[in-house]
């Protein structure tokens, strides 16, 4: 029997996603304004059926935030804060080893190093982390550092950036988050992040580390000030990067969370801009190998559902996530790996333990 859109204007969509045709900047605002929530999941879900079959990816990782001291003051962040503010903390390199060192009985494969813009740290300290870390435990990968704070230290360490990753990544960085990315469109940044580095930097940075033979993600914040074509856009200026490097390995939407920021008036995402968010993007990044459901965001039960929406990838078991609690998450912070096992099964699908690049990969049926 076949699928019966409530939005007959996805029929058209169908026939160009059954044709592996890519989809246009009209395509994508058409899919944004579609009140057929099925019939959008649909699309997405023949689109990651075609790439990935069943299989569901996770990882074991560990979050580690460094400090929320920050120099930028953007509107929709509720992590960031100033030295002499009364939660203001930095982590000592003797804090984090001994941090990480809790982790050691477990099967960690992945540390993801995101912190604020700190106006004191030198290079060194960020350059002996990843020494350090990498020093204790040579088979755990190393994501850190956005795009945003590497054009920082850049800055501080008054050097290329060119310079700064291959020092970072000869110490032992081995990707990059996809984090600051927010919205591309400048009516939007100037709004919510007019401190922050702007699209087409934030862009390049991500392009010089595909050139020095790293792999990034990619991440959009929704939900807030921004609209359709905001977001087409923005997920377009994404694929056209990527068509020239083919250096991003995954691509997270992120869902606002506006408690205890400067936007707390607005109000949170819902169950259905989540799993639109995730199906569009699998609909119009034909060439992102994967598209995450970031359960910390979005709740363990949307990204279980969002399985059907395009998404083939759950994260991992985070500890120790700051920056989306800061803004009012209520979900908890670690999801243990018979949880994430059972919910995928649950839905249908094969559980799938991975590393960062998804170079080594284990299905988990138990």
């Amino acid at each position: 029997m076949l699928f019966q859109y409530e939005d007959k204007n996805l029929k058209t969509i169908e026939k160009r996603v059954l044709a592996e045709e890519r989809l246009s900047f009209d395509d994508g605002v058409m899919l944004w304004n579609s009140f057929d929530l099925l019939g959008v999941g649909y699309l997405a879900n023949l689109v990651r059926d075609r790439m990935h079959g069943d299989q569901t990816y996770f990882i074991h990782n560990r979050h580690i935030n460094h400090t929320n001291i920050c120099v930028n003051t953007c509107q929709f962040c509720a992590f960031g804060v100033k030295e002499d503010h009364p939660t203001a903390y930095t982590k000592s390199l003797e804090e984090i080893f001994s941090d990480a060192e809790k982790y050691k009985s477990g099967r960690v494969s992945e540390f993801h190093i995101v912190g604020g813009l700190h106006p004191d740290l030198p290079f060194q300290y960020y350059l002996d982390m990843i020494f350090g870390l990498k020093e204790r435990f040579p088979d755990v990968h190393i994501q850190a550092f956005t795009a945003v704070e590497l054009e920082y230290l850049a800055q501080i360490a008054g050097e290329s950036l060119k310079e700064i990753l291959i020092q970072l990544r000869d110490a032992g960085l081995g990707s990059i988050p996809g984090g600051g990315a927010e919205i591309f469109a400048k009516r939007v940044r100037r709004k919510i992040c007019s401190e922050k580095t702007n699209a087409e930097d934030w862009l390049g940075v991500h392009e010089t580390v595909h050139s020095v033979g790293m792999k990034s993600n990619a991440t959009m914040l929704y939900g807030h000030v921004e609209n359709s074509e905001d977001r087409t856009d923005h997920l377009i200026r994404l694929r056209d990067l990527q068509d020239r490097t083919n250096g991003f390995l995954t691509f997270i939407p992120l869902a606002f969370h506006p408690e205890n920021t400067n936007l707390s008036f607005l109000d949170s995402t819902s169950g259905q801009m989540d799993l639109k968010a995730l199906a569009v993007s699998r609909l119009m990044l034909d060439n992102f190998p994967h598209i995450k459901a970031f359960w910390i965001m979005i709740t363990p039960q949307i990204a279980q559902l969002s399985l059907a929406f395009g998404t083939n990838d759950m994260d991992g078991t985070v500890v120790e996530e700051k920056i989306i609690h800061a803004a009012g998450g209520v979900t908890g912070q670690i999801f243990y790996k018979n949880t994430i096992v059972d919910m995928i099964l649950e839905a249908g699908r094969k559980p799938v333990e991975r590393d960062t690049l998804y170079e080594q990969t284990r299905e988990c049926l138990v």
